[in-house]
């Protein structure tokens, strides 16, 4: 891919010095196209203007923002799934402000989002992942529009996964089926899921918490020929975590 600033090197150096100026100065573009994270002329317009590169966790709020919006009306199961979302993802308040941002952003609608789907995409099971928040975030109100439903099944396939697999990970989250899947956990059965007492402190829940994830996350059985079922099994524990503590945070105002 050619990025701006490795086309402008390479022309500059070119007018300097002949091939091997040319040369040279795409080298330098493309180190700084990556250092930048420019991989567009949008991205480098955004540059330009002082506008700071998005992380990773901020795309992410960027579509759901943009998912929110879609039907017309932000609900207020919306708002809440979206600081679910940040809790998932254990932002500190820093990364919440920013979060927050991208989301507000999202919701404006502005601009194309290719770009930041190719960065997701990149990403080891950055498509999945994002998905699946998304598809959280469509039925966040209890149900899942035609408009909703549309743009995933365009994003996933920008993301380079087919219809089946979109709709599939839809039904993971449709609320009637989640409840008949995994049911209501109740506090009882958070604490018992992340193996502490009701007096644990905070620091000492949120280490049990990242522990246990990072023990049973499904990338970690990547590339080692563990079975479909095996990886099934891992996800759902992986997401077991996530809902049991996303409860007692919530619980205790953590």
């Amino acid at each position: 891919m050619w990025w701006p600033s490795t086309v402008i090197g390479a022309g500059a150096g070119f007018a300097v010095a002949s091939i091997p100026g040319a040369l040279l100065g795409a080298l330098l573009g493309q180190a700084m196209d990556r250092r930048l994270r420019i991989q567009g002329w949008e991205d480098a317009r955004e540059r330009l203007g002082g506008r700071p590169a998005l992380r990773d966790e901020e795309l992410l709020f960027l579509l759901l923002g943009r998912l929110a919006k879609s039907d017309g009306r932000v609900a207020e199961g919306h708002i809440h799934q979206a600081r679910q979302e940040m809790t998932r993802l254990d932002l500190g308040e820093p990364a919440r402000l920013r979060a927050i941002s991208a989301f507000n952003r999202g919701k404006a609608g502005k601009g194309r989002l290719d770009r930041y789907l190719r960065r997701i995409g990149h990403q080891p099971h950055g498509a999945e992942g994002a998905l699946r928040a998304c598809w959280r975030m469509v039925w966040a109100d209890g149900k899942a529009g035609h408009h909703e439903r549309e743009l995933l099944l365009n994003w996933g396939r920008q993301l380079g996964m087919t219809r089946t697999q979109v709709q599939a990970l839809s039904q993971e989250y449709e609320p009637s089926r989640a409840a008949v899947a995994s049911g209501a956990m109740t506090y009882a059965a958070a604490l018992r899921v992340l193996g502490v007492e009701p007096d644990t402190d905070a620091d000492q829940v949120k280490q049990a918490y990242r522990r246990l994830v990072s023990r049973h996350h499904p990338d970690k059985l990547v590339g080692s020929g563990a079975s479909e079922a095996r990886v099934r099994e891992a996800t759902e524990r992986t997401r077991e975590l996530h809902q049991a503590y996303a409860l007692i945070r919530t619980r205790r105002g953590i």
